[in-house]
């Protein structure tokens, strides 16, 4: 294949068309969860994906597992964790089973302000659906979104 196959070219495009929906989703989220709860989407996820953790087999993750959760790398979870443990809406603690682990869990506190951020976050998910259904290049894109179901 060239550089100017088709189906190259055909790519690149859907690509990018999945690149700008989601720069707009995350944007439009970012705005909203900055202004109705001094929360970044990162910082929205982090919690999300931490208030998740259970006590039973695996069900506290290492600071890896929260970093591809979260799509950070390790030092950028780390000192977002950090962030949120300064703000008492984490807390850190050794793994009882092997003192080299560290796991993060959600304090109340964070649990209050995930909770009160929950219908925020999906109310600008929403609007940015809704917002980018009104693009034809998009369209496809959104209903996809719209109808994938992720086993939980």
């Amino acid at each position: 294949m060239t550089a100017t196959d088709p189906a190259l070219t055909a790519l690149a495009q859907g690509w990018c068309a999945l690149s700008l929906l989601h720069g707009r989703i995350e944007a439009h989220i970012e705005r909203a969860l900055q202004a109705g709860h001094h929360l970044s989407v990162r910082e929205y996820s982090l919690l999300d994906v931490l208030s998740r953790q259970h006590d039973g087999e695996g069900g506290h993750l290492q600071m890896k597992q929260v970093a591809d959760a979260v799509v950070l790398s390790q030092s950028a979870t780390t000192r977002l964790v950090t962030r949120l443990e300064d703000r008492g809406l984490l807390t850190r603690y050794l793994c009882p089973t092997d003192r080299r682990g560290i796991y993060t869990n959600v304090t109340e506190a964070g649990l209050k302000l995930l909770e009160e951020a929950r219908p925020t976050n999906e109310a600008a998910l929403r609007e940015a659906l809704d917002e980018a259904a009104q693009n034809p290049e998009l369209a496809p894109l959104v209903k996809a979104v719209e109808t994938l179901r992720v086993p939980v």
